[in-house]
């Protein structure tokens, strides 16, 4: 539990399973599709004696054709800041925040 974050059916924190369950409904109205969970992105290789640096979505879909990246946020992390610019500089992905 981090940041007073209450995890909540599966989910990180109440915030978060609200918005999985916002983006289900949005999903099965066809506002979105190809809907994922949890997608890790890798922003640093793994180099030797060293793990890799990961980015994970909390949700990743398709709106209007265009994919979307989007995290729930209640806190913006100092790493979470740092990682949101590593995916802009990697992928080209502004992550949209909730």
């Amino acid at each position: 539990m981090k940041y007073g974050n209450k995890p909540t059916n599966g989910y990180a924190s109440k915030r978060e399973a609200k918005r999985a369950a916002e983006l289900n409904l949005l999903e099965k109205a066809g506002e979105i599709t190809e809907l994922s969970f949890q997608v890790p992105f890798e922003l640093i290789p793994k180099a030797p004696g060293e793990r890799a640096c990961k980015y994970i979505a909390d949700a990743v879909y398709k709106e209007r054709g265009t994919t979307v990246v989007e995290d729930t946020k209640g806190y913006r992390t100092e790493v979470y800041r740092i990682k949101r610019k590593l995916m802009r500089w990697r992928y080209g992905i502004q992550i949209r925040e909730v």
